[in-house]
């Protein structure tokens, strides 16, 4: 039996900060364990030009506590008013490591995202010549489309048919939730992969629903049924390098959770190592979760993993139920069980 583990230290492929109070609050949940992410763009305003996204990243390294390291990944928010050359610079600079697409009113802050896909087309195209990868907030937004199904609807209607219309793209489908979206990803190649959140994981729509609405669970995509999150847990333990770790760890202020028409989103930032190292662990697949963690997400983005290590043992750890931030109290993700390892170091 295995009490400890050390693996090189592991990167979050899917991280909103926020801004302000909000991020000098919850960027050091994320840099105590993980040493770079990508930061999600979907702020108000939104990250759209390169000035935008270096203020961003200056206002993130100011708020990062004295004796933390910890790198952001930059993206752009991808409108269909972006500039080409705009963003080639920012590439070739090296300050943006990817573009993020949202459909139109997916998700938190997404009223600025993609409602005609051909009009992005020329962009993508740019993309796809430099090197550039897109990530991709994979659901349709047709009011006729049940939000259950909106991931394999989106994957059928617009992710195959851009990867089809564009050769060379390299494309993260992020926060899966689908045992669709596992199979699709296993059928490509190497220049598709896809993130898995920590939350989904854990939860079905049952743990959301069952016994009254539980705000805290709830987020977009939202969770599905449980053999879709037994098909993610496979595909996240199974060591297949198309899959890897992207939190989508998402603060909102309790009060605008748990209210009429509460937010999208998981606070996971804090405990997310604890609760994967048990998940790898009761799947018999801890010798997979430095591939998961530290090393496809990595490749993937053509950057070499981290020097640094990480130590869990399995020691019963201690967090706090919430943040205290700016902007009020923010609810750390509750497994809804007790969680077994700690990291130590």
């Amino acid at each position: 039996m295995t009490h400890s583990l050390t693996l090189r230290r592991p990167d979050d492929w899917h991280l909103h900060l926020r801004d302000g109070d909000m991020l000098r609050a919850v960027l050091p949940e994320t840099a105590r364990h993980f040493a770079r992410a990508i930061i999600m763009p979907n702020l108000v305003p939104p990250v759209v030009t390169s000035a935008d996204a270096l203020a961003y990243q200056a206002r993130i390294l100011s708020a990062l506590p004295e004796g933390m390291t910890f790198e952001p990944l930059m993206t752009l928010y991808l409108t269909e008013d972006t500039e080409p050359d705009d963003m080639r610079a920012a590439h070739a600079s090296g300050l943006i490591k990817a573009v993020k697409l949202y459909p139109a009113g997916a998700t938190t802050n997404s009223a600025s995202g993609v409602r005609d896909f051909a009009r992005v087309q020329p962009i993508l195209d740019v993309m796809a010549e430099i090197g550039l990868p897109l990530c991709l907030h994979g659901e349709v937004t047709d009011s006729h489309v049940d939000i259950f199904d909106r991931e394999a609807v989106f994957i059928d209607t617009i992710l195959d048919p851009i990867r089809r219309a564009t050769p060379g793209l390299r494309v993260t489908m992020e926060h899966i939730t689908t045992k669709d979206a596992v199979e699709y990803a296993r059928e490509q190649d190497d220049s598709l992969g896809a993130t898995i959140t920590t939350h989904h994981l854990i939860i079905n729509r049952n743990h959301i629903l069952v016994g009254g609405i539980k705000p805290h669970y709830y987020c977009l995509p939202v969770a599905k049924r449980e053999e879709h999150r037994v098909a993610l847990v496979e595909a996240a333990t199974s060591g297949d390098t198309r899959f890897f770790l992207g939190t989508d760890s998402a603060p909102h202020s309790d009060v605008l959770k748990e209210n009429a028409c509460g937010c999208a989103g998981c606070f996971t930032a804090t405990n997310t190592m604890s609760i994967l190292v048990q998940v790898f662990d009761q799947q018999g697949a801890l010798d997979k979760l430095e591939a998961f963690a530290s090393l496809n997400g990595p490749a993937h983005y053509k950057l070499k993993p981290n020097v640094e290590t990480i130590t869990l043992t399995k020691t019963p750890p201690t967090y706090p139920e919430k943040i205290i931030t700016g902007m009020g109290e923010v609810t750390v993700f509750d497994p809804g069980f007790p969680l077994e390892w700690s990291v130590t170091s």
